[in-house]
C-alpha cells in the first residue's frame, strides 16, 4: 500500500487498485482502517483487490494453516466489507472477533470502494469469486482457457442471485519497443523466469497433498512451469512487440475475450530495468493509446 499511497499523490484521475491484500494474514480491523485511509488521501479513487495467497512458505512463516485458507479468506473479506460499509460493527468470526467497532477513517466512496477478487487458473477460484459477488481480477493463460474460466465466474455470479453485471479485469504482460526483435529479446526471458520463480516457490511441498483448500496443487505447479513466452501470446496474456503489434494483439484480445472490461498491464516484470519499463510505457502512451482513444470516440 506504500506504493499506492505515493501514486495517489502523483496522480489526479487514475484509479488505484491493491493487487492484492491478503485477509488470511491480516486482521480485518487493520485492513479496513488502512484501506479507508488510502481511499481518503486519493479522494475516492481506490479499488480493493483481495487474494487468497497460495505459497506454502508464506503460510508457514505467518503460522497459518493452509487448511484455513478459504475460511479465513471468506470471513476476512466479509468482515472488511462490513467495517467499511457500516458503523458500530460486531462480528463473532472463527478467527477474529470484536464488538461495536467503528473503523476510522470512514471511506470516501460510499458505501465503500469497489472490491475485486483475484483468481488464477482453477475453476473453483473463479466460481468462488462469482459466488461472493465481487468483481474479478484474473491472471489468464495459466494452462487454462481464460474465456471458459470467465464464463464459470459469470455463471456462479448469476446462480448466487447477485444483481447487475460484474466487471472483469485480466492481468497481462506488456512490453512495447520500436524494434520487434528487441521487444521479444527483452520480454521473453523475463516472462519465462517469472513463471519459473513462481513454480519453484510453489514446489517446496515435495509432492505431498497440501490441503483440501488447494486441490490439484501439483497439477497447477506443472501448468505454471510449462508456461512460455509463446504460450502467453497464444493465451492473449502478453502484448509484446512494436506499437502496431501491440495494437493488433489488443484487438485480438477483445475479439476472443469479448466482455472483459479492463486489461491490467504488467509493465515492469521480473528483473526488467526501470529504464526499459519506462521506455515501453512511454511508447505505449505515444503510439498505442491514441489509437485506442480514437476507436473509443467513434
Amino acid at each position: 500500500m506504500v506504493f499506492l499511497t505515493a501514486a495517489s499523490q502523483r496522480s489526479r484521475r487514475a484509479r488505484l487498485i491493491t493487487g492484492a491484500v491478503l485477509p488470511v494474514f491480516n486482521h480485518p480491523l487493520k485492513l479496513a482502517g488502512e484501506l479507508a485511509m488510502l481511499d481518503a488521501i486519493s479522494h475516492g479513487r481506490l479499488e480493493i483487490g483481495f487474494a487468497r495467497a497460495f505459497l506454502p512458505y508464506e503460510f508457514r512463516n505467518f503460522g497459518v494453516s493452509m487448511d484455513e485458507s478459504v475460511a479465513r479468506f471468506e470471513e476476512g473479506i466479509e468482515q472488511v466489507r462490513q467495517l467499511l460499509e457500516r458503523e458500530s460493527v460486531s462480528s463473532q468470526g472463527k478467527f477474529h472477533r470484536y464488538e461495536n467497532v467503528t473503523s476510522l477513517p470512514r471511506p470516501t466512496q460510499r458505501p465503500r470502494p469497489p472490491c475485486w477478487i483475484a483468481a488464477v487458473g482453477t475453476p473453483d477460484s473463479f466460481a468462488r469469486a462469482g459466488k461472493l459477488g465481487y468483481n474479478l481480477m484474473a491472471i489468464p493463460g495459466v494452462g487454462s482457457s481464460p474465456s471458459q474460466l470467465v464464463q464459470i465466474y459469470r455463471e456462479a455470479w448469476r446462480a448466487a442471485g447477485h444483481a447487475g453485471n460484474p466487471q472483469v479485469m485480466l492481468a497481462c504482460f506488456m512490453y512495447c519497443h520500436e524494434d520487434r526483435g528487441q521487444a521479444v529479446a527483452t520480454a521473453k526471458p523475463r516472462i519465462e523466469r517469472h513463471f519459473g520463480s513462481i513454480a519453484d516457490a510453489m514446489a517446496e511441498h515435495s509432492g505431498k497433498q497440501l490441503s483440501a483448500d488447494y486441490k490439484n496443487y501439483d497439477k497447477m505447479i506443472e501448468k505454471v512451469r510449462a508456461e512460455t513466452f509463446e504460450s502467453q501470446l497464444r493465451h492473449h496474456a502478453a502484448f509484446v512487440g512494436e506499437p502496431k503489434d501491440v495494437i493488433e494483439q489488443l484487438h485480438e484480445f477483445e475479439r476472443v475475450l469479448g466482455g472483459v472490461d479492463h486489461a491490467s498491464l504488467q509493465v515492469n516484470f521480473n528483473d526488467m530495468s526501470y529504464a526499459d519499463a519506462e521506455q515501453s510505457v512511454r511508447l505505449f502512451g505515444e503510439k498505442v493509446m491514441p489509437h485506442l482513444a480514437a476507436l473509443r470516440a467513434r
